[in-house]
């Protein structure tokens, strides 16, 4: 790059000048070359509150002598000159990196965006054939049907969204750092704005695409940031990433609102202004949704299981996107009020109230932590805060500690010793009983009807994971990963995270305190705590209907002359575990309930009974009848004398 003498000198006390400016406003020597005259004065156009437009990289530029400029000037612009301000015209383009944030509120990336490009943005989306690959381990679809239909129903929504904003989405089927460095290069994009991962797999993309953009004629910045997908951003963490607790209870306890210095959540933000975003550029191929087919060809051999119907035995029809997210929201807390009984109702296995059932819309984007967060902060301030709203904000929190735990550790969290690093437990690779177990045919109801309602509807309730994860553990002693890699599979609420960190919990390979606690669950007594009148085994599992109650957690009790009584029971399968859990007598089970109800009601009189005695007392003390405090002691002077 040849630049004359003076020119550089003009520029560097251009520089000189605006050094206190920020960055965004200090000019390129590409716009000095265009701006300024060889003796170093500086052209009116360039006063400090026309310094707005900035570029990321720097093009070489022959500079043109005085006379030669006045003569263009005078007459026609030269050819070269035409060539740079088109060049440089194009670099007012930013593009908008979605991916686990397919949500236009609240979404700083694309806020980020907008301001960067004053409204010249292209949105991108990319279904990344390696989302749809093979898992590690067991060699799984990492995405079956379910899951990739939420996902489309969620980009189609987002599509939507930003076609109501004047803009639109661009969809892409393949990998972010070959579509993304194409449109960079096409369209000369100044800016690539995304949010940050964690996670092994999504920081491997980020590092190729930051490659690819790097070998690029006219590379673009590529900025990652951390955006809105926790309820605590990690820059107001009271501490340092590596100095953060390994135990929940500890990282609960500082973030909590009840500690000395509370953490503030930050507000979250509003969607862009109708007209923000520009519309997007004449002849740009915005690209349609894949269909289920073209995105799990590879994965899934079969073209039955490439097809998806929504089961009418699912808890709720579950839809993708922004919208039915927002539905959701309003409906769980402020149409039906379940969030004011929470704490009681997250057991269960079946009903509409069971548990939130944002989960498939917080692991998408749709809606963020915060912005639900604030949401529950404002139905608290309006209608009720009682234990049942705390325990749902610290099912927020667990999300939260288990993403900043993933940070810190690593790809320790994928590895078979886990974050423990324990090596005295033998895992097996028993293909056969995992089968069964993935199929739904273990034998034990409350596991197989809940694998089948993951594989029909890809959900399950917490509980219900928690069950099928310790007998997988420890009843089959099967390598706990795989389970963690099917769940990955048929969940449409996987978050990396989360299910890695509760699968190391399981498998007592996580970071626990109680070292030596094992966290088997006894699948039959859990059935019959859970499912009281045996509804939900009864909708996955039609051939125990009928059976009486007490058996139907236990069907391999049931003697001779009772499965003649009942001959659907032969085709549901027997135990298969090693080691049957601890049976236990259902009279002896609801005696138990029974007395703790019992006792239960007690304390409540108990408290009313409290509550009646200190009313009364303070009636007496400010007198029977309306007599005021000043009266009642006048009469117990008047009888002491």
């Amino acid at each position: 790059m040849v630049v004359p003498h003076k020119l550089m000198k003009a520029y560097m006390r251009l520089r000189t000048t605006f050094a206190a400016r920020p960055p965004g406003v200090v000019p390129n020597l590409v716009r000095c070359a265009r701006s300024l005259r060889f003796n170093g004065s500086v052209d009116e156009r360039w006063q400090p509150r026309a310094l707005g437009w900035r570029s990321s990289s720097t093009t070489g530029v022959t500079a043109v002598p005085d006379s030669e400029r006045s003569r263009s000037d005078s007459s026609s612009t030269s050819k070269s000159d035409v060539k740079l301000r088109d060049r440089w015209h194009e670099r007012k383009y930013v593009i908008a990196w979605f991916r686990a944030d397919l949500r236009v509120r609240d979404n700083p990336i694309l806020l980020a965006a907008i301001r960067a490009g004053k409204g010249h943005v292209l949105p991108v989306y990319c279904f990344d054939p390696r989302s749809f690959g093979l898992t590690d381990q067991a060699k799984f679809p990492k995405c079956a049907a379910p899951r990739a239909q939420f996902l489309r129903e969620c980009v189609e929504d987002l599509r939507n969204s930003l076609r109501a904003l004047g803009s639109d989405l661009i969809v892409r089927h393949g990998r972010p750092e070959v579509v993304l460095s194409e449109l960079a290069e096409q369209y000369g994009c100044s800016q690539v704005f995304g949010s940050k991962e964690v996670a092994r797999d999504e920081t491997r993309v980020e590092k190729k695409l930051n490659a690819s953009l790097a070998a690029l004629e006219n590379p673009p910045e590529l900025t990652l940031r951390w955006g809105a997908s926790t309820m605590f951003h990690l820059d107001d963490l009271p501490f340092a990433l590596e100095e953060m607790t390994r135990i929940y209870d500890v990282f609960a306890n500082i973030l909590r609102a009840e500690a000395s210095k509370p953490i503030v959540v930050r507000s979250p933000l509003l969607p862009p202004a109708k007209g923000a975003l520009q519309p997007l550029p004449e002849g740009l191929d915005r690209g349609i949704v894949p269909s289920l087919d073209e995105l799990l060809k590879d994965s899934v051999p079969d073209a039955w299981q490439r097809h998806f119907e929504r089961d009418m035995r699912a808890v709720i029809p579950f839809h993708g996107g922004e919208s039915a997210a927002i539905a959701r929201v309003r409906h769980f807390l402020w149409e039906k009020d379940y969030v004011s009984k929470f704490m009681f109702s997250r057991t269960r296995l079946k009903g509409d109230e069971s548990s939130s059932k944002l989960a498939p819309w917080l692991a998408h984007g749709c809606v963020s932590a915060r912005d639900i967060y604030h949401e529950v902060r404002r139905y608290e301030r309006t209608r009720a805060a009682n234990r049942s709203t705390k325990a749902f904000v610290q099912d927020l929190m667990w999300r939260d500690y288990f993403r900043f735990l993933a940070l810190r550790l690593g790809n320790v969290m994928f590895s078979l010793r886990g974050p423990r690093r324990r090596g005295d437990i033998e895992w097996g690779h028993d293909r056969v009983g995992f089968e069964a177990w993935r199929t739904g045919n273990t034998g034990y109801p409350l596991v197989d009807a809940s694998m089948r309602e993951l594989n029909r509807t890809g959900y399950m309730s917490g509980r219900g994971r928690r069950n099928v994860a310790s007998f997988l553990v420890h009843e089959l002693g099967i390598d706990w990963r795989w389970g963690a890699e099917w769940f990955e599979s048929r969940l449409l609420d996987y978050d990396v995270h989360s299910n890695y960190g509760n699968w190391t919990y399981s498998a007592r390979v996580g970071l626990d305190p109680r070292e030596d606690v094992k966290r088997r669950c006894n699948v039959v007594k859990q059935g019959m705590e859970l499912d009281v009148y045996r509804e939900f085994a009864q909708v996955w599992l039609p051939m125990l209907a009928g059976i009486p109650r007490e058996f139907m957690y236990s069907p391999y009790r049931l003697t001779g002359v009772q499965r003649a009584e009942f001959p659907n029971v032969d085709r549901y399968a027997l135990p298969i575990a090693e080691r049957k859990p601890v049976t236990v007598n259902p009279k002896d089970l609801a005696r138990r309930m029974a007395r703790n109800l019992h006792r239960r009601m007690r304390r409540e009189k108990l408290k009313e009974r409290k509550a009646q005695i200190a009313q009364r007392k303070a009636d007496k003390l400010r007198g029977q009848q309306g007599d005021s405090y000043v009266g009642l002691l006048q009469r117990k002077l008047s009888k002491r004398r």
